[in-house]
């Protein structure tokens, strides 16, 4: 069997030796218990996140698609992703707030409207690209009500595209930004809590999440907030292995969403009843459980809510539900979920690292499912 045809686990345990690790030298430098990488190499515990993959690279010294099987040479990789990212880099390294020419607050204002637009519809080249002239028009106003929402759309979208650690720095700008103002903190800590789960860092993002969210109260400025951060903290909670601790908190995100009326939610948080269902969902998921995750995407679908969510929102829960189909070895309801995710939000598939991930390894099996080849090629995974 060629090193392409191998299992990830299988490349993960090569890799391994290869660099004279134990099992337990290496579990101890991901984090990890040595039973975790035992079931991984034995391929009992499935790599389906994206970050994890990258993490398990760093640690072996290697490539992430090198662990995917995919060996394209190098100006080949990540075709699909927008540009943009360097730039969106250069603009957070400017630390200079004077611009020569101020840009209206109006002005200001329709770039932050048309930038949060972008995100909710998955729109994220074009996004990546007004990101820099966002940022540059921000920095030179003192508004936090402007400096917040720019830089967690931001962050948002960096964490999209794979750069975390850049996305960390957004939300770490935001947080600065939102100076005493607590609904403008609590905001900016969603993002830091996004950002930190896809580095893999679930117990900084629970710890980030939970201060937020106390000092908060539930009136209409404050719940929908108030409950996104306790769905961020389930989910870092459910990546923390604390499964307890992530029902109680979507337990309270349910009863802040069941006391909502309609237009609470001025900081476009999406939160909501359907916003705690498919938190539900995607923390069955991080848990293993995925038997219970796709019996509650069956009744997710059957909600009015389902449809009223921003495109990324579906999207996205749509990729990780692929996740969950792949979990109980059931392809033809992971291809389902991308194809349709890709119908929703193309972006959400053929732009983030880890659709790619389940694309991947959907599209080794033999025969793949229909639309997977088609989405395999769109990416820039077939060889």
């Amino acid at each position: 069997m060629s090193g392409d045809e191998l299992p990830i686990g299988r490349r993960v345990a090569r890799w391994r030796v290869r660099r004279g690790m134990t099992q337990q030298v290496f579990a101890d430098r991901l984090g990890k218990s040595k039973s975790w990488v035992d079931k991984v190499e034995r391929g009992a515990r499935r790599l389906d996140r994206y970050p994890t993959v990258q993490q398990i690279a760093e640690v072996l010294r290697v490539d992430p698609m090198v662990l995917l099987g995919q060996h394209r040479p190098p100006h080949q990789r990540d075709a699909r992703t927008p540009d943009g990212v360097d730039g969106i880099r250069a603009a957070l390294a400017r630390y200079d707030r004077e611009p020569g020419h101020p840009v209206p607050g109006v002005e200001v204002r329709r770039q932050v409207e048309y930038a949060w637009s972008s995100y909710q519809h998955a729109h994220y080249a074009q996004l990546v690209r007004a990101v820099p002239g966002l940022l540059a028009a921000v920095q030179g106003s003192s508004g936090r009500e402007v400096l917040v929402p720019a830089y967690r759309i931001t962050a948002s979208v960096l964490v999209k595209l794979g750069a975390a650690d850049l996305g960390w720095l957004a939300a770490d700008r935001a947080m600065g930004a939102a100076g005493g103002d607590a609904v403008l903190a609590a905001t900016a800590a969603v993002s830091v809590g996004q950002a930190l789960r896809a580095q893999g860092r679930h117990r900084l993002a629970l710890a980030a999440t939970l201060a937020a969210a106390s000092r908060l109260g539930t009136g209409p400025q404050e719940v929908a907030v108030h409950g996104t951060l306790l769905l961020q903290a389930a989910l870092a909670a459910a990546g923390c292995g604390e499964q307890g601790r992530c029902a109680e908190l979507t337990g309270r995100a349910a009863g802040l969403a069941a006391r909502m009326r309609a237009g609470e939610d001025p900081q476009r948080t999406a939160f909501g009843p359907a916003a705690v269902e498919l938190a539900q969902v995607v923390t069955a998921i991080e848990a293993g459980d995925a038997g219970a995750a796709v019996r509650g995407h069956s009744a997710v679908l059957r909600r009015d809510g389902w449809r009223r969510l921003p495109a990324e929102h579906r999207g996205a829960y749509l990729v990780d539900v692929a996740r969950a189909y792949l979990q109980i070895g059931d392809l033809r309801g992971a291809a389902r979920a991308l194809v349709d995710a890709d119908a929703i939000a193309p972006a959400e598939v053929r732009c983030r690292p880890v659709a790619r991930t389940v694309i991947a390894e959907i599209a080794q099996r033999h025969p793949a499912p229909a639309g997977v080849a088609r989405l395999a090629s769109l990416v820039g995974l077939t060889r």
